[in-house]
């Protein structure tokens, strides 16, 4: 469901997004909500630390969710820091056998959400970790968004992530962490843009975002551009994607080029002749290492999110993306969308594909079964996923 009356700011990469960030919580009075993936040690964490450390000081209640993986290497003394200062800190699913065969250890805290006194709330792809690449100075930043929003659909957000903290609290055992947050989120409307709030998780919500995808996609009419890091997509909507293409939308992918994870990267490139055949046009991302999972639809739709379209995402991870519909929002990430597929990524032709038969067929279909196995293993995913 779209509510309307809300303000929409795309905030690119983390030069845009950290001091937004930080601005946000210095300036917070009751309450700050942050969940994230990763939480680094380095220049940002330790920004993002300060601001966190110095609000739970004037009063403020301080929730921090992270992942127990991703950010499971937390300094111990940052831990105790935070918690000196008054800061909360969960750790979702924490790591407790490193070796254990456990599928329950793969559904991970993907999300990437802020919430600020229940009136500002950040969504998007960005961890808490510089943009930069550790011993990689010939990089340019990593390529990603976040957006920033106001207005009524704050408060959905508000829930999301109040509902988690409380629940991985009670898990826990922290009944005292486990109180409601008593504040009320405005629902004044401070905007003209329509949004929706989608998470994914392993219960009601389980096919949410996916189904916002293909419900975008079978009514686009002209155009969809679509940025994903790690994508994967199953069935239904790599053949969403297909069938668009052949009733005459323009499809364009943009996709990871350098290697990050390697059986995600060259399993994704088995279906290059397929969508390539369709009339779908594909650029790998060459500039530097991209984080991006986003979409711009007739230019008037578009998402930014932390759900990439994979497995991991679509069967595994709480997720969560916000998808707009305003021509203005829509418009600027399709710009920058295009300014990426024209000055930083290459575009891949079908006769890349049939010349180079190893790295575009053999070693894709490869890593392609190699997924299927895992995903069998582990019980995920179902019999059609990848077909």
């Amino acid at each position: 469901m779209y509510v309307a009356g809300n303000r929409f700011k795309l905030l690119f990469n983390g030069q845009d997004y950290f001091p937004a960030l930080i601005d946000a919580i210095n300036l917070a009075q009751q309450e700050v909500f942050l969940e994230s993936y990763l939480f680094e040690a380095d220049e940002v964490g330790t920004a993002v630390m300060e601001a966190l450390i110095a609000a739970a000081l004037r009063g403020v209640r301080v929730n921090v969710q992270i992942d127990g993986f991703g950010a499971g290497h937390l300094p111990l003394f940052w831990q105790k820091k935070l918690a000196a200062s008054g800061v909360r800190v969960l750790f979702f699913r924490p790591e407790v056998k490193i070796l254990s065969l456990d599928r329950q250890r793969l559904r991970r805290l993907h999300r990437k959400l802020a919430v600020i006194d229940g009136n500002v709330a950040f969504i998007g792809g960005i961890n808490i970790l510089s943009d930069f690449e550790p011993g990689q100075p010939e990089l340019a930043p990593r390529y990603d968004y976040a957006v920033r929003m106001v207005g009524p659909l704050v408060a959905q957000v508000h829930e999301s992530v109040d509902h988690l903290w409380r629940h991985t609290a009670w898990v826990q055992l922290k009944q005292n962490w486990a109180k409601k947050s008593a504040l009320r989120p405005s629902v004044m409307t401070l905007g003209r843009a329509r949004g929706s709030f989608l998470y994914r998780d392993n219960l009601r919500h389980r096919r949410d975002i996916e189904r916002e995808y293909l419900r975008a996609i079978l009514h686009a009419k002209s155009e969809i551009i679509l940025a994903n890091a790690y994508f994967l997509p199953g069935y239904r909507l790599r053949h969403a994607l297909i069938h668009a293409a052949k009733r005459g939308v323009n499809v364009v992918l943009l996709v990871q080029g350098r290697v990050d994870h390697a059986l995600l990267h060259y399993a994704s490139r088995g279906f290059y002749q397929q969508f390539l055949s369709a009339g779908i046009e594909i650029y790998e991302y060459q500039k530097g290492f991209m984080h991006a999972k986003v979409a711009a639809i007739d230019g008037v739709w578009a998402t930014v999110g932390s759900s990439n379209i994979d497995p991991f995402s679509l069967l595994l991870a709480r997720e969560a993306n916000v998808f707009v519909r305003e021509k203005q929002f829509a418009g600027e990430l399709r710009a920058d969308l295009m300014r990426a597929l024209q000055e930083d990524a290459v575009q891949i032709k079908k006769s890349d594909v049939e010349r180079d038969r190893w790295v575009y067929r053999v070693l894709p279909w490869l890593c392609h079964a190699v997924v299927r196995l895992m995903m069998g293993v582990s019980g995920y995913g179902g019999r059609r996923y990848l077909e």
